[in-house]
Formats: C-alpha cells, sequence, structure tokens
C-alpha cells in the first residue's frame, strides 16, 4: 500500500489526526511514569521487615494508670512476661520499647568516630531484653545474641546516660557508620554528637526495619540495646503457633488487666495490621494511579473510535467508489488501520519524549527513581495495539461499504 496518499489526506484534514496524536501523546507520558510509580509503591509496601513469618508475631502494650517506682516497673514488667508465656499458643515472648512499622518509638543519632561534629546515621532505637531476637525471628549473620548478663539496668527517674556498652545492630546501619566495610563487630561507635563513652558492637542483624519503615536504607538502620529501663509503658512482642495470635493476644491482654494490683491500660496489635495501617497511603496512591491510568486509555481509545467513525462518515463515496473500482475488504481495513497507526505513531514519538522530560521532573520534585527503558517500550507497545484494537471495529463497518454508495450524490 502506498504510504504517500494517507499523508496526503491526513495534511489535508490536519486538526482531528493532530488532536489524537496529542491525546495519545499525553496518555503515553502518564501511563509509563504511573504505572512506574505503582510498580514503586507496591514494591515498598512488599518489603521484608526482618521479622520471619509476621502473621503469627503481634504484640501487646501495658500501661499502669498510677505511676510505679524503679523496683515496681521491674517487677510487674516480669510479672506480665510469666503471665504470657504461659498463655496457651505463645511460642516466645519478649520486652521491648518499640515494634517495627508500629509508626510509635524512638530514634536518635550515631556516629562512627569521637571526633564527628555530624551524625553518621539516626537509627531506630528499640530498647530490648532476651530473647527479643529470636521471638522475632530476626536474621543473626555476625556476632552472637544477648545474654541476661549483657542487660543494663536504667532508672528514666534518675539515670542520665541510657547507653549500654553492647549492641546488636543491623547490616544497613553498619554500612551507613563504616561504608566500604562487610564486617562489624567489634566496632565501638557514639550514641549522639558529644557523648565520649563508646558502645562496642557484639552482633548483627541482617535487618530489622524502623518503627516508621522509611525508604531505602534508612528504613532498615535500628540499633538493639540490651537494658532492664522503667519505661512506664511496655511492650511484649509475641510469637504465636499458627493460627493462635488472635487468641493468645486477647488471653494476655485480658490476663494483664485482671491480675494487676494497680488499674492497667492494655492493647493488642498484630504486625499485619501494623503493615496495613503503615503502607495504605502507598496501597491508596497506587490505585488511584491504577484508575487514572484506566481512564486515560479508555478516553484514548474512545478518541480513535471517534475519530476513526469520523473519517469513515466524510468517505463514505470515497470507500464506494474505490470498492467500485475493484478494492476488496481487506484494503479498505488496511488504509484505515495504516493510517491510523501513522498518527499513533506520531503520538507515541512525543508521548515519548514527554514521559522522560515528566519523569525528570519527578525526580526533581519527589525524589522518583529514574524511568527503566522497558516501561517505556511497553507503554508504546500497549498503545500501539490499542490503537488497532480501537480502530478495527470502525474500520471493518467501512470496508463493508457497498459499491453502490458510489451511484449516489455527496
Amino acid at each position: 500500500m502506498e504510504i504517500r496518499p494517507i499523508l496526503s489526506q491526513l495534511m489535508k484534514s490536519r486538526t482531528g489526526p493532530l488532536l489524537v496524536a496529542v491525546q495519545v501523546a499525553i496518555s503515553l507520558a502518564i501511563l509509563v511514569n504511573a504505572l512506574f510509580i505503582v510498580q514503586q509503591r507496591i514494591a515498598v509496601s512488599e518489603r521484608p521487615s526482618g521479622v520471619a513469618d509476621e502473621r503469627n508475631v503481634g504484640y501487646v502494650t501495658a500501661r499502669p494508670l498510677r505511676t510505679l517506682s524503679h523496683p515496681e516497673v521491674l517487677a510487674e514488667q516480669q510479672r506480665e512476661l510469666e503471665l504470657i508465656r504461659g498463655i496457651g499458643g505463645v511460642q516466645s515472648v519478649a520486652w521491648t520499647s518499640q515494634m517495627p512499622l508500629s509508626r510509635s518509638g524512638s530514634s536518635g543519632s550515631v556516629r562512627a568516630d569521637v571526633s564527628q561534629t555530624r551524625e553518621s546515621a539516626s537509627p531506630s532505637f528499640y530498647t530490648v531484653q532476651t530473647p527479643f531476637i529470636s521471638t522475632l525471628g530476626l536474621r543473626l549473620v555476625e556476632g552472637r545474641d544477648f545474654t541476661d548478663a549483657d542487660l543494663t539496668e536504667f532508672d528514666v527517674n534518675k539515670d542520665t546516660e541510657a547507653e549500654p556498652p553492647a549492641v546488636i545492630i543491623t547490616e544497613a546501619l553498619g554500612r551507613a557508620l563504616w561504608p566500604g566495610e562487610t564486617r562489624f563487630v567489634g566496632r565501638p561507635f557514639y550514641f549522639g554528637t558529644s557523648g565520649p563513652r563508646a558502645t562496642r558492637v557484639i552482633g548483627v542483624v541482617e535487618r530489622l526495619q524502623t518503627q516508621q519503615a522509611q525508604a531505602g536504607e534508612p528504613g532498615e538502620r535500628s540499633v538493639l540495646m540490651p537494658m532492664r529501663i522503667s519505661n512506664p509503658t511496655s511492650k511484649f512482642a509475641i510469637r504465636a503457633e499458627p493460627g493462635r495470635l488472635e487468641s493468645a493476644l486477647r488471653d494476655a491482654a485480658e490476663k494483664i488487666r485482671t491480675t494487676s494490683a494497680v488499674p492497667m491500660r492494655v492493647t493488642t496489635r498484630t504486625m499485619t495490621e501494623d503493615r496495613i495501617n503503615r503502607y495504605k497511603n502507598e496501597k491508596a496512591l497506587a490505585w488511584m494511579l491504577i484508575a487514572v491510568s484506566a481512564l486515560l486509555l479508555l478516553v484514548t481509545v474512545s478518541g480513535i473510535v471517534g475519530m476513526t467513525m469520523l473519517r469513515v462518515a466524510q468517505r463514505r463515496k470515497q470507500i464506494g467508489v474505490r470498492r467500485a473500482l475493484g478494492a476488496r475488504w481487506r484494503d479498505i481495513l488496511r488504509y484505515f488501520v495504516t493510517e491510523n497507526l501513522i498518527i499513533t505513531t506520531g503520538g507515541i514519538v512525543a508521548g515519548l519524549l514527554l514521559a522522560l522530560g515528566l519523569n525528570r521532573m519527578l525526580i526533581a520534585l519527589v525524589d522518583v527513581p529514574r524511568l527503566p527503558l522497558e516501561y517505556l517500550a511497553m507503554g508504546a507497545g500497549a498503545l500501539w495495539m490499542l490503537g488497532i484494537a480501537a480502530v478495527y471495529g470502525p474500520a471493518a463497518r467501512a470496508a463493508s461499504i457497498s459499491p453502490a454508495i458510489a451511484t449516489r450524490t455527496a
């Protein structure tokens, strides 16, 4: 088929084809960037927290409704631990100050060298007691776990320095403290930006997300500090037998509440709930972008169909003449499909350039990664196929026009 007559016809009536090409370009630019962001958001929401089998892990938070002394708090913590250990379905329990993904907890600055005036990182501070690592199922990749001998006692009412002499860190925090290194056990570092006392690493876990679970490596920079501390609020991480987590949490909360000598506020959460709550905004954004992308595709397809139907209506007599002169059904069909591919291709070329420009703007404004070339290729291919599918129906009807149309007046 000659392309020149098709281009000549398009140049005679440029407005309709130009509008469709612009629509295709805008749709492609938005579509590939939106789907890339969707993929990024979904990947973020599915990042591993470091906790093994999250479905069977939860925690109980208990807070007495009157102030207790340091010895009373520690005694209450021990009493509550023993209560939870005795509950059916509980495999392991450990006291902790916070949990990953919970969006509640503490963090601070650390530095690798005493001479530094600026922090090396701002990790999440987990104050924990044994057997926290085994309860959460964290993977120890270097060094050793805590023992009871490592626990430092800290009275929040009178003690001022809460840094224990030995800690466990995540690999991400180790890389932030000592770039380029792969072994971290035995290395000293410092809390804050002015404290002179060093803390030494005795173990490294592969991963433990922070309470905020930020994107990238900062979301995995955590330090575990072994301490008996008189926090007014206690959290008890619980690993339950498969299928028994909810009943274990419910029974633990009830026993703590009913057996305490002082009124208690007790709540329970599962890690599944925390993951849903932490990433609900990311999921909402992903679904919104999917809906926008689907709507854009629908509008683009409608535009292609509408333009083809209009051009068929305008050329009914011309089509009839061609049929009378011997043009076959497939010749007419191929003409309109080729015409649409030319328009769509022009829009796709402009859309690819627009997509790259939009991606550069998103990189500068919201720190989105660079758009991979495969997204551009997939977006272009999808719009080409949609263009063909959209034009096929009107083109097939045009090809079915009777040669008798040629004898009618316009």
